[in-house]
């Protein structure tokens, strides 16, 4: 009869340091402090979701000229919206 071996417990990998956010995550998070200065606060203003189906081609399009603005896609169809449609006209 052979006798068991004393098991040993598994060495863990000690857990290192967080990578580094990629520079599209401090793009965005760097836009987020910088809305905050502009204007109140996104809780503090009602907003309505709207949605629309466009092309991927589209779509790639408008994030491309949005970043190489320097905002978000969303801040600049909010802007090209209340240029077309100013209020109180028809």
């Amino acid at each position: 009869m052979t006798t068991p071996t004393p098991s040993k417990t598994p060495r863990r990998a000690p857990i290192g340091r967080r990578p580094a956010a990629d520079p599209a995550t401090a793009w965005v998070h760097r836009e987020n402090v910088d809305s905050a200065a502009a204007g109140p606060a996104k809780g503090q203003v009602f907003t309505a979701r709207l949605t629309i189906d466009v092309t991927p081609a589209l779509r790639g399009r408008i994030k491309m000229i949005a970043f190489g603005r320097g905002i978000t896609a969303a801040d600049m169809l909010r802007e090209l919206l209340e240029r077309e449609f100013l209020e109180g006209k028809a």
